[in-house]
């Protein structure tokens, strides 16, 4: 029988003690760096400089002049142009890289006045005028551009008075088709005036119901929608964009009216969404409409759940998303227009902090929570759930922020106002 040596047992004994202190040093070593990494965390993951979870500019343009306090802004994202219209100039840049593409300026001493809201393919409207802040004439001159290189492609004479003149709404595009505010010829009532978005050539001709006045105005594929204000109560008209047939008029409340100094904005067209504020004791609600003119649900403004409802609505996907107050704190609601039910929230807010740049497109919702003291964070929610989806620190504040335009891989913040740069893109870091 062999006999074990004093060499044998050393060596037998060491290899486990050494695999311990090996374990034992990787250990400490493991935990000693996911010290190092929640260190870092705590400290970087709101600044933007945390990778996979940050946003960081990768563009951005000139900031503005200073601007008229009336004066107008309207930004469009088409194709790959970004644009931006004042009251001196529509300029259009390239939205990859910030770079300008071309500009146009209106004829010598004259103002832009008002533009389309939304944009139908390439082509806007715009109306100018000279002077326009001291001419009782208003906004007389209306051109359609193509915002693909900002070329007119035609004007023609609007026929405005102090009723129609200078009013937000009072230009629409869509289907083709250029709607214009008009008000009619002689001490005539206002009419709705469709012309070729592409050629300007006349299309048809409506007039209003008797005794009423047309005020904002919309354009879908299906229908044109105008606001009136008939005798002391607001109405909701719908005509034919094929050849201007009125098809429908109702009351905006059936039962007690919605008189005319209340506030009516139209929030979407498909389904058909108005804003309505009556002041402190009318309706303050979204109030919807189905294809016939019949009233649907009716979204309120101030809930138990959700605080009171801002200025910052948006409709997509068939539902209805604002920026709340909550109440205490700032959240992000959805609603069904179709029945006025919520269908979720989220709180996104927090003392110091204010909500801004509401977005939902494509199935998704997005928002900035912006804070000069702890910085700016981008979240970004599934539209139908409400799961959060990102949650992004930005490296540089993003200021004022009216809108944000996804294009591609970039995020691009909207701003309008003196001495702000109207655009600034972001990517993903």
């Amino acid at each position: 029988m062999a006999e074990r040596t004093n060499s044998d047992r050393r060596y037998g004994t060491a290899a486990p003690s050494t695999l311990r202190t090996v374990l034992g040093g990787l250990t400490a070593i493991g935990i000693l760096l996911a010290i190092v990494v929640g260190v870092a965390w705590t400290f970087l993951s709101n600044t933007g400089y945390w990778p996979g979870s940050s946003m960081t500019t990768a563009w951005e343009t000139q900031s503005d002049n200073q601007a008229p306090g009336d004066s107008i802004h309207q930004a469009w994202l088409v194709d790959d142009t970004l644009v931006r219209a004042r009251y001196d100039a529509v300029t259009g840049f390239d939205a990859g890289s910030g770079k300008k593409r071309w500009e146009f300026v209106p004829p010598r001493r004259t103002d832009i006045c008002a533009t389309s809201i939304t944009a139908d393919g390439t082509r806007v409207l715009i109306a100018y005028d000279e002077n326009v802040r001291n001419a009782e004439e208003g906004c007389a001159t209306v051109a359609a551009l193509d915002l693909a290189d900002g070329s007119e492609l035609w004007h023609t004479a609007l026929a405005a008075n102090g009723d129609t003149a200078d009013r937000v709404g009072a230009l629409a595009v869509g289907s083709g088709l250029g709607v214009l505010l008009d008000a009619g010829t002689g001490k005539g009532a206002p009419v709705l005036r469709a012309v070729d978005l592409r050629t300007g050539s006349p299309r048809w001709t409506a007039a209003v119901p008797k005794g009423c006045v047309p005020g904002r105005m919309a354009t879908a594929p299906k229908q044109v929608l105008a606001v009136l204000a008939c005798g002391e109560e607001m109405k909701l008209a719908v005509f034919d964009p094929a050849d201007g047939r009125e098809r429908w008029t109702t009351p905006l409340d059936t039962r007690n009216g919605v008189p005319t100094d209340a506030s009516v904005t139209i929030t979407a067209t498909e389904p058909i969404v108005l804003r309505v504020d009556g002041g402190d004791r009318g309706i303050d609600a979204f109030l919807t409409f189905g294809p016939d003119g019949r009233p649907g649900a009716r979204v309120q403004a101030t809930g138990d759940s959700y605080g009171s409802i801002g200025t910052d609505v948006v409709v997509s996907d068939r539902r209805l998303f604002a920026l709340t107050d909550g109440g205490k704190w700032g959240l992000l609601a959805a609603f069904d227009p179709t029945t006025g039910d919520e269908l979720w929230q989220e709180d996104i807010g927090g003392a110091g902090y204010v909500i801004k740049g509401l977005h939902a497109e494509a199935g998704r919702v997005m928002a900035v929570k912006g804070s000069a003291k702890y910085g700016d964070v981008l979240y970004v929610f599934d539209a139908a759930t409400g799961n959060e989806e990102e949650d992004r620190a930005f490296r540089d504040g993003t200021g004022s922020v009216d809108d944000l335009l996804p294009y591609k891989d970039l995020i691009i913040a909207v701003r309008s106002g003196s001495y702000n740069k109207p655009f600034t893109a972001y990517e993903r870091w």
